[in-house]
């Protein structure tokens, strides 16, 4: 069995962050024809509902970049990569030398989702934290009000380029933790940093499914820093016109940027749907 694999912002998502009607409609089809497929995201469960919304991913969802293995029909997470203790003791020092506002997420006893904060710095930070409250479900809390034995799945940070820059460098030495850096969208002037437990990546996930599904090759798709474990064991891997450069390095080959239904189109040629 083949696994087509989408990364979804910058990918399967649309400048808009949705699912053209092209794009589900060449689900659809993919679906009739018995050809399986899942997502493979840094966002979170939450982050990735209302995209998802009305569109039928049966098999595992992989999200936090690997830290999480979703089971729809079950709802829970059959596989975890959390961050340990002092991970998260040196993440939050690093946090406490730079101005920056960082957000924990934590996976709570009944398999929901929480996030806990610093004050926030910028407008940014304000702007994400409404996003929390309105788009995804999440009141954030004070970080004083953090369980001491929270299971923490990842540390974001919204802020300054330059205070981002400088904690991803500082902790490019903990051999146990994975940061990736990029753009924000709610302000140009800022960037997005996030950090997790080095254990875990989309492509170590993706080997699980391959094991747990019987799947005897992998097809992806993505676009940013956090694909490359993704290219770099699947079968096949395509990058849209949009995607940073060492992607486009690995994969099999380049294809229509992401804003024009790029994957939607190749997957409609490939698989002659």
């Amino acid at each position: 069995m083949d696994l087509v694999v989408f990364d979804l912002d910058g990918t399967l998502l649309n400048a808009r962050q949705t699912i053209t009607d092209y794009t589900r409609e060449t689900l659809r089809l993919l679906s009739q024809r018995n050809i399986a497929y899942t997502v493979a995201t840094g966002r979170t469960l939450h982050a990735a509902k209302a995209c998802l919304a009305g569109v039928d991913f049966p098999l595992p969802h992989i999200y936090k970049n690997g830290v999480l293995v979703w089971q729809p029909e079950s709802e829970i997470y059959s596989h975890t990569n959390l961050l340990e203790p002092e991970e998260i003791a040196a993440v939050l020092a690093s946090f406490a030398r730079n101005p920056i506002t960082p957000f924990v997420f934590t996976l709570e006893q009944d398999g929901a989702h929480a996030v806990y904060h610093t004050p926030p710095q910028t407008p940014a930070c304000h702007a994400f934290m409404n996003e929390l409250t309105n788009n995804r479900g999440l009141t954030p809390r004070p970080i004083s009000e953090l369980p001491a034995d929270a299971a923490i799945t990842n540390i974001s940070a919204l802020g300054d380029k330059v205070a981002a820059d400088a904690i991803h460098l500082d902790l490019a030495s903990q051999e146990h933790l994975i940061g990736y850096i990029g753009g924000s969208m709610y302000d140009s002037s800022h960037a997005w940093i996030d950090i997790h437990h080095g254990a875990a990546s989309k492509g170590d996930a993706l080997e699980i499914l391959k094991s747990d599904l019987g799947v005897s090759r992998i097809i992806c798709f993505g676009d940013s820093d956090n694909d490359l474990s993704m290219f770099e064991m699947a079968d096949e891997g395509y990058a849209p016109a949009n995607a940073l450069d060492e992607v486009k390095a690995l994969a099999t080959e380049v294809i229509e940027h992401h804003d024009q239904d790029g994957i939607a189109r190749f997957l409609r040629s490939r698989f002659k749907l």
